[in-house]
């Protein structure tokens, strides 16, 4: 895992806002949750029990990165992999395609 990602995930831990370089955390407590933006692109949203995946149109490395790095540790052994161009989500039950704003528990 990156720096920036462990970093990342320290914020989202911590519940506080956090920034650096292209990616950014913010923490809502009217929600309990943080969101986390790349290149001010909202890819994730951490709740206290389930994480929600978006990659607003960009298949990236970077995208994935990010969004795996916080399944690592907020999820429930998923990971987002790509397959000719198209992302899928493998989870415990199996493999399902990625969806914008799908709700991992």
């Amino acid at each position: 895992m990156r720096l920036i990602e462990t970093q990342m995930n320290r914020a989202i831990n911590d519940c506080i806002d956090w920034k650096n370089a292209n990616t950014k955390v913010t923490f809502s407590p009217e929600r309990n949750a943080s969101y986390v933006y790349l290149h001010d692109n909202h890819i994730a949203t951490v709740g206290e029990t389930w994480v929600e995946l978006y990659n607003c149109g960009y298949k990236t490395t970077t995208t994935k990165s990010r969004i795996n790095a916080i399944l690592s540790e907020h999820g429930n052994e998923e990971r987002v992999y790509q397959k000719d161009f198209d992302w899928f989500v493998s989870t415990k039950e199996g493999t399902v395609p990625f969806a914008e704003g799908m709700r991992l528990r």
